[in-house]
């Protein structure tokens, strides 16, 4: 699995969703899991908790989580929260 199909299937699985995926670890060679980070930019977390909000990107995820993705490292925002205070916050 690649940045851009996990991309895909967040923006896919969550309304208007604006999502950038990168790999901050040198995969192992010796393992076919991954570790991913990814930032998320959603009005459909409007009201939700933190926890919430992660849980909406693990289930546009699916079976993914438990059979290409080891580690996703997450931030989520708002777009107002996100215009705010930025990828860094």
């Amino acid at each position: 699995m690649d940045t851009a199909e996990v991309e895909r299937l967040i923006e896919k699985g969550i309304e208007n969703a604006e999502a950038t995926v990168t790999m901050p670890r040198v995969p192992d060679e010796d393992h076919e899991d991954e570790h991913f980070a990814a930032v998320v930019v959603s009005p459909a977390f409007e009201g939700l908790s933190l926890v919430q909000q992660h849980q909406l990107v693990y289930d546009a995820l699916e079976e993914h989580m438990t059979t290409d993705i080891h580690a996703m490292e997450m931030k989520t925002y708002t777009p107002e929260a996100y215009e705010k205070h930025g990828p860094d916050a």
